[in-house]
């Protein structure tokens, strides 16, 4: 195994109470890794230090850190891009640095665009669930690393949607939204993320060499509200929470509130039959400047002030199936829903009228299999 972990966690007393350092807080152990080297970064808005509220760029920079290029994932570097929004090569207008985009046509980086940099530094804020395109980003970076022999240092951070469960994603609908194995919400931090991907040899015989800067206070089943929204449509903890069990809707005509402040809380459809709660999406800059049901009012739920469910929920998806009376209309892009839940028995057992028991129960045996296997990954405690 040629990846080093950086294990400090023997010497800190874990706990809710403790205060959190994550990856880029322990800069001790970070420059002296990347001094005299040419370093690239595959960083976004998320990556800040706790205590500075200074971007990692810049404080590598302030120390001398000879940054050469910034690698930017989907909602670029600055985190103002729309979903599914190209992002174009540039320069960071502040350094000057050189940013190329790893979303649009050149998701994966090439060989080439490695040939300039000596190290790799990962820092990006991952919110736990397949389809969060962040972890989409990190394999394929890997993957170039280990192709051209360059180390990488993940900056771990928490999960806040820190839970194991949904159907383990296909090979046949493998997509950038779910390229790995994993069940919808996958239970591990970026850097455990990692850790399996090199273990199972997920991208290569060898891997990349790899090191971990581990959080320090924290372990999993520990709350973690995160100080920075990760992208324009998750604006708090609340639609953090729900994302996991709304998102399927994108496959759909029904809003999740794109177009409002307060997307991923609310689910709605031009028709009163769906509720008293009602809501207009808009073009909204720093949200969603095309939002689907634009300018259209829309009837249906607010869930801002319920309790979200801790894991994947089908209730909400099954509810408003069955009051939409469309059947299999209902899905206005079944590919596109079957590569989000990555499985397409799930939209099958809907149509069939099957209930939430029954269809959880079907990706039962592969969860149990998953956790044992994720147990081999696990940088922080989990007594659950």
């Amino acid at each position: 195994m040629k990846y080093i972990i950086i294990c400090l966690l023997l010497s800190f007393s874990f706990g809710v109470t403790a205060k959190i350092k994550v990856g880029a807080d322990q800069q001790e152990r970070l420059v002296p890794l990347l001094r005299n080297k040419r370093v690239g970064l595959v960083v976004n808005h998320t990556s800040v230090l706790s205590i500075s509220k200074v971007h990692l760029l810049d404080t590598l920079l302030n120390q001398g850190i000879k940054v050469q290029a910034i690698f930017a994932p989907e909602h670029g570097f600055r985190g103002e891009a729309d979903a599914g929004e190209s992002v174009k090569n540039s320069r960071d207008v502040k350094t000057g640095v050189p940013v190329i985009s790893l979303y649009g046509n050149n998701k994966k980086p090439t060989v080439e665009q490695f040939s300039n940099i000596d190290i790799l530094v990962f820092d990006i804020q991952d919110v736990g669930a397949r389809f969060y395109t962040y972890i989409s980003t990190l394999f394929y970076v890997m993957q170039t690393c280990s192709e051209s022999h360059k180390p990488i240092i993940i900056l771990d951070r928490p999960n806040p949607n820190d839970y194991v469960d949904g159907p383990i994603m296909q090979d046949g609908l493998k997509s950038f939204v779910g390229l790995l194995p994993l069940p919808v919400l996958h239970g591990l931090t970026v850097g455990e993320l990692a850790q399996m991907i090199v273990g199972e040899r997920w991208c290569g015989v060898e891997g990349p060499k790899m090191m971990v800067i581990p959080i320090l206070g924290w372990e999993h089943g520990d709350k973690y509200s995160l100080p920075i929204k990760p992208s324009p449509n998750l604006p708090n903890d609340v639609a953090i929470a729900y994302y996991p069990s709304l998102c399927f809707f994108e496959a759909t005509r029904f809003s999740i509130g794109r177009g409002t402040t307060f997307p991923f809380q609310v689910i709605g459809y031009p028709d009163k039959k769906y509720g008293n709660f009602c809501f207009v999406p808009h073009s909204l800059p720093g949200f969603d400047r095309n939002p689907l049901q634009k300018d259209q009012r829309c009837y249906g739920i607010d869930l801002r002030q319920s309790v979200p469910p801790c894991g994947l929920s089908l209730k909400y998806l099954l509810y408003f199936y069955h009051k939409s009376d469309l059947g299999r209309k209902f899905f206005s892009s079944p590919s596109f829903f079957d590569r989000l839940m990555g499985n397409s028995q799930v939209r099958i057992d809907i149509i069939n009228g099957e209930d939430e028991s029954f269809i959880r129960n079907r990706w039962h045996k592969e969860l149990v299999e998953y956790r044992e296997m994720r147990k081999k990954y696990l940088l922080y405690p989990d007594m659950r």
